[in-house]
């Protein structure tokens, strides 16, 4: 039971603490690589981040292949719009003190063709958005399996509960007609005890009067014998 008040405090205050919803804020935002200050597109994300770089990763990957090891991650063969393209696009990741900003971007210069490179760019900050909402969504979904997982916990509790309360009724009802059985059975012992109580006693007085019923024909026996004798 201290358990389960435990969970319910719990879960209060995670309800509490996600019923506001997230909002996902794509800026404009550069980012130095290779020496240079590279224009690209950055989203603030509340979280570790570790958990925020898997998660980049994860997402990127389902649209491009990365070249991983160094800081920025390169994509190539990136998918985007419909459309394939093979030159570099970079994705990072900035810690903040309470949050972490997921940042991507590219180089025009290493575009061969700048139409390719300015609509990627615009495309990015979708991208990027896109990957915002699936991050807190998927954060959010993971509470969400947690609080069916807690629902189906507390709910096999109840019906435990329910089928203990039938037994304990069904046992109160076997022992109450029990009990009223019992007392059937004391009051008859009680009733034939005293029928015993008397029959006994009518039988020692009849015992008693027997007895002397005894005595006298012994004394007739006997006096017809003296009685016998006298004959001659």
């Amino acid at each position: 039971m201290k358990s389960l008040k435990k969970f319910f405090v719990f879960l209060l205050i995670s309800v509490s603490l996600s019923t506001s919803a997230q909002q996902v804020k794509v800026v404009e935002e550069s980012y130095r690589i290779k020496g240079d200050n590279v224009d690209g597109f950055g989203v603030e994300l509340e979280g570790k981040q570790d958990e925020i770089v898997t998660a980049f990763n994860k997402y990127l990957r389902s649209f491009a292949k990365l070249k991983l090891g160094a800081n920025p991650t390169t994509l190539t063969e990136s998918v985007i719009g419909g459309q394939s393209y093979k030159s570099p696009i970079y994705a990072t990741t900035k810690e903040r003190e309470t949050t972490a900003v997921a940042w991507i971007g590219l180089k025009p210069g290493e575009w061969g063709n700048a139409d390719d490179a300015e609509k990627v760019t615009k495309e990015l900050e979708r991208v990027l958005y896109d990957f915002g909402v699936k991050y807190y969504r998927d954060k959010i979904q993971v509470q969400v399996d947690e609080s069916v997982k807690a629902l189906q916990a507390v709910e096999r509790q109840q019906q435990r509960l329910v089928n203990e309360n039938k037994n304990l009724v069904l046992k109160l009802e076997n022992n109450e007609k029990e009990r009223i059985q019992l007392e059937k059975s004391a009051e008859a012992n009680k009733l034939e005890n005293l029928s015993l109580q008397t029959l006994i006693e009518k039988n020692k007085k009849s015992q008693d009067s027997v007895a002397v019923a005894t005595e006298q024909i012994k004394k007739v026996v006997e006096m017809h014998k003296e009685k016998q004798k006298k004959v001659n």
